[in-house]
C-alpha cells in the first residue's frame, strides 16, 4: 500500500495511556527524541500497540511547523530539533526538508514563513508537531 505521507520516522513505543475513546502513545524515535501521538483507543487495539512495539511515526508535511528554536508556553510538546537540508519555494508555498536524528522531515509552509524565518540549507530549526497530527503504523 502506498502512502502520500513522506514523513515516516521509526521508533519504539515506550508507553500507552488508554482512555475510553482516545489514547496517548509515547514513542522514542531512533534518534533518541521522544514524541507523543494521540490516537483512538480502537487504533491502539487494532495495531496491538504496547511498550516495546516497533512503529513508524507518520506526519503529513502540512502538519509540520518550523521555528528557529524551542518554543515555550504552547501546547505543542513534540519539538524535534534538526537542520534544514533543502528549501524549494513557489508563488505561495514552500517545501522545507529537515534532517533530524534518525530520519528526515518535510514541512510544507508558506513562502512568507520561509522568508520570515530566513530558512536556507544549514539553518537549525525545531519541527513542531501536535500530538493529534501524528499517526502510527507497525
Amino acid at each position: 500500500m502506498g502512502l502520500s505521507i513522506r514523513n515516516q520516522i521509526p521508533g519504539t513505543v515506550t508507553s500507552v495511556t488508554a482512555g475510553e475513546a482516545m489514547s496517548t502513545v509515547k514513542v522514542r524515535l531512533v534518534g533518541g527524541q521522544d514524541i507523543t501521538a494521540a490516537i483512538t483507543t480502537d487504533a491502539v487495539k487494532d495495531l496491538g500497540l504496547a511498550e516495546g512495539t516497533a512503529v513508524k511515526a507518520l506526519v503529513k508535511s502540512t502538519e509540520v511547523s518550523l521555528a528557529k528554536g524551542r518554543v515555550e508556553g504552547i501546547s505543542i510538546r513534540n519539538q524535534i530539533t534538526g537542520t534544514v537540508t533543502d528549501v524549494a519555494t513557489g508563488g505561495a508555498m514552500g517545501s522545507v526538508k529537515v534532517s533530524v536524528e534518525g530520519g528526515e522531515l518535510t514541512a510544507a509552509i508558506t513562502k512568507d514563513a520561509v522568508e520570515a524565518l530566513g530558512l536556507t540549507a544549514g539553518t537549525s530549526v525545531v519541527a513542531l508537531i501536535k500530538s493529534t497530527e501524528i499517526s502510527l503504523s507497525v
